[in-house]
Parts: C-alpha cells; sequence; structure tokens
C-alpha cells in the first residue's frame, strides 16, 4: 500500500478509536479500567519484576493510576515518561508517589526531573504500553509522535499493551522494524501474542 494511503488510513483509525473512547460512560469506564487493572497484575511476569514502566494515563486512555498505587504499595520500584523538548524521545524517571508528577508536554502529567532519579538501565523490567488501538498480533496504533516506538526499540523487558476490547481489530498496518508487545490486556481477556510465543521482546 503507497505509503500516502497508509497514512491515510492511520489518521482515519485514530480518528475512529478516539471517538470511541471518547463516548465511554464515566461509570462503564471505570468499570473496564478496574478488570484491566486486575488482570494486569495477575500476569506472572508482572509479580516477578521489580521495575514496572508505566505512562501516566489521561482521560480517554486505560486508566494507570490505579497501576501506579498498585506497584508503589506493593514495594516495586515505578517509573514513568517525560518527554523530551524538542525531540520525539523520552527519558523515564522513578517516581515515590502521584506528587511526584507535574504537568508536562500536551497537558500529561510527568515525572519532575529535579524530585526524580532518572532510569539508566531499559535491559528488564515490566513495561505498560498505551495505544489508541490494538490489533491482535501485538501491535499498536499510537497518537502518531513515535514516542514509544522508539522507546521499545532499545527495552529489553517484558511489554504489556492494555487497551478496551472495542479498541482491538484483526489486523493494523506496521512496518517491519515496529514491535508488538508481549500480552494485550483488555477487560475481557488476556492475550499473549506471536511476540510472546516466539520469546521476542521479552522473557517466556
Amino acid at each position: 500500500m503507497p505509503v500516502k494511503n497508509i497514512r491515510e488510513l492511520k489518521m482515519n483509525l485514530r480518528a475512529k478509536y478516539r471517538a470511541i473512547r471518547e463516548s465511554l460512560e464515566p461509570e462503564c469506564k471505570k468499570e473496564m479500567d478496574r478488570s484491566v487493572l486486575e488482570k494486569l497484575i495477575s500476569l506472572r511476569e508482572y509479580k516477578t519484576s521489580d521495575s514496572i514502566f508505566t505512562y501516566v494515563s489521561k482521560s480517554i486512555e486505560v486508566d494507570t493510576f490505579g497501576l501506579i498505587e498498585a506497584s508503589l504499595r506493593a514495594g516495586k520500584k515505578v517509573a514513568a515518561p517525560r518527554c523530551i523538548p524538542g525531540t520525539y524521545n523520552m527519558d523515564f524517571f522513578y517516581i515515590d508517589s502521584m506528587d511526584d508528577l507535574e504537568k508536562g508536554m500536551f497537558g500529561v502529567l510527568e515525572p519532575s526531573p529535579d524530585r526524580c532519579r532518572k532510569v539508566e538501565d531499559f535491559s528488564n523490567g515490566f513495561c505498560v504500553v498505551p495505544g489508541l488501538c490494538f490489533d491482535v498480533q501485538g501491535f499498536r496504533l499510537g497518537y502518531g509522535k513515535g514516542y514509544y516506538d522508539r522507546f521499545l526499540s532499545k527495552f529489553g523487558g517484558f511489554t504489556a499493551g492494555i487497551s478496551y476490547t472495542s479498541c482491538v481489530q484483526w489486523n493494523l498496518p506496521h512496518g517491519f522494524y515496529d514491535r508488538p508487545v508481549d500480552v494485550l490486556v483488555t477487560e475481557r481477556y488476556i492475550r499473549k501474542t506471536t511476540a510472546h510465543r516466539r520469546g521476542k521482546g521479552g522473557k517466556v
């Protein structure tokens, strides 16, 4: 498919799944978020990991505030991303509480670099990956900036995509270097992806 057509397809998909997320009733979304969290923290890979890398959710995303609080209570190290101005890269910083977060780029809560320690080792850990939608193979469609694509190319740990079932489709357009997540978690199911079964991108 020509590049122009792929870009248009992705733009239309982003609009479609953003609309689906924005139409969710608050109480329904809250219940689905709770179900996703329960399934996520039940994973063996989560339970055995000392370091949790997670985005800080916006209103249309699967909530991660509960995950952050549960992980801190469990004594795990929790790291959240901070966008690097003028680039499409991000650093991760360890946080000790939600008070370590401040409003950053795009209105997203980010760790304060003055209060938090920067992460230097990305060879292992458990990373929760955002996406407007995922496919059943574990590939994702993000917001189009490529922050997580760049990060995941150097991350050596286990990756979990979290999404609502209504935002999962059979197949998404992806490139040769795109990395699928190892497991996909929705409010209805946990799906180990091809990447996990083959031992790519994480420990089996």
